[in-house]
This record gives C-alpha cells, sequence and structure tokens, in this order.
C-alpha cells in the first residue's frame, strides 16, 4: 500500500470506493464530494423550493429543506414533514451533493412532504457517536418548530408535526434506527413523537453472514460492508455492537422503538437484504406495539435509486415512500 516516491505519503488505509486515508493524517474521499446550491428543482410536477439553513452552529453543521412549491399553496397548509439522512458509509457524502439533492427533490415533490434533509459529522475525522449525536440534535432543532415560533419559518408554517416520519439509506438508515431507539426513551423529552421512520436498505451487519450473506457473489463488497463499521467507530468496533447489529443478543431489543410505523426497503441483489428482513421480522415479534412492513425491489442492488433515478423501479421506490408518508 506504500506509495512509489521517495519522501511520500504513504497510504495506509482504504476504504474501496470511498475513502483514501493516509499517513499524514490526509482523507481523500472518493465519491459525491460535490456542491450544489439550493434552488428551484423541477423533478417533481409542481416543482420544489429549497433552501439551506444552519441547525448546530457550534460545529457549522447545516440542513437543506424542501418544499413542494405548489402544495404549499396557503400560507399555513401542513404537510407531511421528513426528516432525512443520507447514506455514504457514515463517511462520505452529504445532503448538499447533486446525487442526493436530485433524489430528495424528487421524494418531496411526489410525496408533497416538506422535508429536511441533515448533515452530520463524517468518520473518520469524527468517527461514531458523533452520527449519532448530530442527528439527536437535528431531531431535536426540528421539533422545536412544533408550536410554529422556532427559527425556520418554513417548518413553523407547513410541517405537520403529528405527521412527522425520519428517513434514511444505507448508513442513514443506520442512523435513523438508532435516533429511533433514543427517541423511545422517555427522557430524551421530545414532545408528540415521530409517527413513522423508513429505512431504504439500512446498513446493519453482523460477525456472523446470514442467509444470502454466506454465498454473496461480491466478495468486495461483502468485505467493503464487514470492515466500514470497525473503522467508523474504533470504540465500539465488534460488528455485533447493537448500534450497527439492532437484533444482537446482547443488545436492548427494538420493543423500545420510538415511533408507531415502520417500513423496511431492500433490494433483492443488495448484501444487506436479509438484515433488512431480519430487522423487520424481530420488530414484528418482539412485542413492539407498531405496525411494520417490508418491501423488497426485484433485481436490485444497494443505492440503485440514488444511481438510476430516472428508472422505473426507481420511481416506484420513491411513490412506495410517498404513499407510507401520506396513508
Amino acid at each position: 500500500m506504500a506509495s512509489s516516491g521517495s519522501g511520500e505519503r504513504k497510504l495506509v488505509k482504504e476504504i474501496p470506493g470511498n475513502l483514501l486515508i493516509y499517513d499524514d493524517g490526509t482523507v481523500e474521499r472518493l465519491r459525491d464530494t460535490d456542491i450544489v446550491p439550493p434552488s428551484i428543482d423541477a423533478a417533481g410536477p409542481n416543482g420544489v423550493s429549497t433552501k439551506d439553513v444552519v441547525y448546530l452552529p457550534e460545529l457549522n453543521l447545516s440542513a437543506r429543506l424542501y418544499l413542494p412549491t405548489a402544495a404549499a399553496g396557503g400560507e399555513n397548509r401542513k404537510l407531511p414533514l421528513v426528516i432525512y439522512f443520507h447514506g455514504g458509509g457514515f463517511c462520505v457524502a452529504s445532503p448538499f451533493c447533486a446525487k442526493y439533492h436530485r433524489y430528495v427533490s424528487r421524494l418531496a415533490a411526489e410525496s408533497q412532504s416538506v422535508v429536511v434533509s441533515f448533515d452530520y459529522r463524517l468518520a473518520p475525522e469524527n468517527p461514531i457517536p458523533a452520527a449519532y449525536e448530530d442527528s439527536q440534535a437535528a431531531l431535536r432543532w426540528a421539533f422545536s418548530h412544533r408550536a410554529g415560533n422556532g427559527p425556520e419559518p418554513w417548518l413553523n408554517s407547513h410541517a405537520d408535526f403529528d405527521r412527522a416520519f425520519l428517513l434514511g439509506d444505507s448508513a442513514g438508515g443506520n442512523i435513523v434506527h438508532n435516533l429511533a431507539m433514543a427517541a423511545g426513551d422517555p427522557d430524551f423529552g421530545l414532545k408528540g413523537g415521530i409517527l413513522g421512520m423508513a429505512l431504504v436498505q439500512p446498513f446493519f451487519w453482523g460477525s456472523e453472514p446470514i442467509g444470502s450473506e454466506v454465498q454473496f457473489p461480491d466478495k468486495m463488497v461483502k468485505a467493503v460492508a464487514s470492515h466500514v463499521w470497525p473503522y467508523v467507530s474504533p470504540s465500539h468496533p465488534d460488528n455485533d455492537d447493537p448500534q450497527i447489529n439492532p437484533v444482537a443478543a446482547n443488545g436492548p431489543g427494538l420493543v423500545g422503538l420510538g415511533c408507531r410505523r415502520v417500513l423496511v426497503c431492500v433490494g433483492e441483489a443488495d448484501v444487506l437484504k436479509d438484515r433488512g428482513w431480519l430487522y423487520y421480522e424481530t420488530l414484528r415479534k418482539c412485542g413492539w406495539a407498531g405496525v411494520a412492513e417490508i418491501d423488497e425491489t426485484e433485481g436490485k442492488g444497494h443505492g440503485f435509486h440514488l444511481y438510476e433515478l430516472e428508472s422505473e423501479k426507481a420511481g416506484a421506490l420513491i411513490k412506495r415512500l410517498a404513499t407510507f408518508f401520506n396513508s
């Protein structure tokens, strides 16, 4: 892994397709480093207005807000609120890159929801639990608008906090699960609570392979899945830590999950598929007092809806999420 020139920095760690880390501490991110400005986005039939706000000034963390322009109509029309966390293995991407901006714009238009896409600190510079701490701060900030007197006018005027949902893809799905567990603790003090959460191809894992993981054809993908958590969470590197393996025997279980509805979305060709199914099946049997649903996209792998946004199957997944937020 060493570089070839004398005196040059050396590569000491790689997460294929995501990160290169050098011996001088430099971190080189390999994808989703672009930034697109907020704008009127015509991804949906009615257009979506977007803007950026700072939600945690002490850490300079921001969020991108999405408001369906036509749906907002009157000043006090209330829409479902979707609180979103992007994926990227806890170490790459942001709400402001083109891939996530296009996807969330389309989702906001299709679901006619107010969506807040939150940034959070990335590993390795900020290892776990930084992302979880930031997500809790984000949720508290969002709910500070519940009485209509928060710092952001769009949320004051248009967010229906009786229809508040959490949404996350991949690592964002992991963040959402852990956030819902925290919110389920009475000491968290979230007034009104979360109606539901949707986990899209959530990043859950474990030390022992299950189901199709045993014979998964892409060994590199499986190896990356196994190595990400120990790297981004050096204080709790075990792949059976309950934060990455929610059904681990040493964990708290799922009965305390702080919402009433759950939708799990998986891809048939995704190495994480069976973890999503296990989460869903465990949730149904554990005594949690809510309703769980699952949706599997035939023939598709991890993150397909982000890379094939205009495809029929990506559209079907977005419509499924929209139905969940509006039913």
